[in-house]
């Protein structure tokens, strides 16, 4: 297998330090700003200005992480429901004035609905509780799917506490939007495979399969989100190149990492694995 080329999550104060590196290999980039909160309520017109001044020169593949604090896909409150819904449409509006080919959103599904999914037999499970949560995921993001589709812009769903893997694929499926693909990341499935006994990481990619658009690449040890350099934890990184290499697309690839200053460390340990370049 041939060293796959990666890049990097960055904040914009972090595109100083490696924007010689980004640019030299025109690698895949993600500007990580937009998922704090208060950001997309303010200026975040002056974030994207601010990335511009720094990527002149950059023709990489680019995207944007969205916004996620308390937020939540399925919500029910009809009063909330569309202030949720606005907010991802304004991260659409954010990435189409950067110039961003993708946003990262986050799964809705979390280990309570796993094990609870057909547990309603007052309504005999009929709709199901997971089809009645696709349904409100589809309203909630029919706003933001529609501007995503205008722009030219694909909304990728990050696995976070999923167990099935599958259960986000039929979702992405479901929203029947070309606008509208799958993320993983890494950290997240290893510590779900460990804590709640979802299959290994690189089982999501295989799942995933063509709907793959974007990974995360992140170590960990299983028991925490630790955002650690690939070779720290205890991810069986073969297999998940192994898995990349077999997609019939190349993803988004970024390392997303607590301290980016991780960097030149993941990337020596990935190029001696002969992975990444």
């Amino acid at each position: 297998m041939q060293p796959i080329q990666i890049g990097a999550a960055l904040m914009v104060a972090d595109l100083p330090r490696y924007r010689d590196w980004l640019i030299a290999g025109q690698r895949d980039l993600e500007i990580q700003d937009f998922l704090l909160p208060g950001v997309l309520t303010g200026d975040w017109q002056g974030r994207v200005a601010a990335a511009k001044d720094q990527l002149d020169g950059f023709s990489g593949r680019l995207g944007i992480h969205g916004p996620f604090y308390d937020l939540v896909l399925d919500m029910e409150d009809i009063e909330i429901a569309p202030i949720v819904a606005r907010r991802f449409e304004t991260g659409v509006a954010a990435a189409a004035a950067l110039g961003a080919a993708q946003m990262v959103i986050h799964s809705p599904f979390t280990t309570w609905d796993w094990f609870n999914f057909g547990n309603n037999p007052r309504t005999g499970n009929s709709p199901s509780d997971f089809e009645a949560k696709i349904a409100r995921v589809a309203a909630l993001l029919a706003p933001a799917i529609a501007r995503a589709e205008a722009e030219g812009i694909t909304l990728v769903i990050e696995n976070i506490e999923d167990i099935d893997p599958a259960q986000r694929r039929l979702l992405a499926q479901h929203l029947a939007s070309d606008a509208v693909r799958l993320s993983i990341d890494t950290g997240h499935a290893h510590y779900a495979h460990h804590a709640t006994g979802a299959p290994p990481v690189d089982y999501f990619i295989h799942d995933a399969g063509a709907m793959l658009a974007h990974i995360h690449l992140q170590d960990a040890d299983g028991f925490a989100d630790r955002h650690w350099p690939p070779g720290r934890g205890t991810i069986n990184w073969h297999a998940v190149f192994a898995a990349i290499a077999a997609l019939p697309q190349r993803p988004h690839l970024v390392l997303e990492l607590r301290d980016s200053a991780d960097i030149p460390a993941a990337m020596a340990w990935l190029e001696r694995e002969g992975l990444a370049c």
